[in-house]
């Protein structure tokens, strides 16, 4: 293994904590945010409402620009807006 491959395992060691391990992916990646699957989401989302490592789910989605599906209980929309707000904070500074 590689100093490379070490540090990605160990930077997505919290998924191996994650409340969402044992549903199917498809949950947490909806084709919309309107209609149906509003109930899909409502669902993902209160699996990740109950989640050990949501804030760590929440800050890699962050970080690497997920563009899809919920991530850390958040919608791309949501995480569209919040990375519009940590822009904005640090502008003020």
């Amino acid at each position: 293994m590689t100093i490379a491959d070490q540090r990605t395992r160990d930077s997505l060691a919290w998924t191996e904590q994650a409340a969402c391990s044992d549903a199917l992916p498809d949950l947490f990646f909806p084709v919309s945010e309107f209609g149906a699957a509003e109930e899909q989401i409502t669902e993902a989302k209160r699996i990740c409402a109950g989640c050990p490592v949501r804030i760590d789910c929440l800050d890699h989605a962050l970080s690497r620009g997920e563009a899809s599906g919920i991530w850390g209980g958040t919608t791309e929309r949501e995480r569209r807006h919040l990375r519009r707000r940590r822009a904005a904070l640090r502008q003020a500074r």
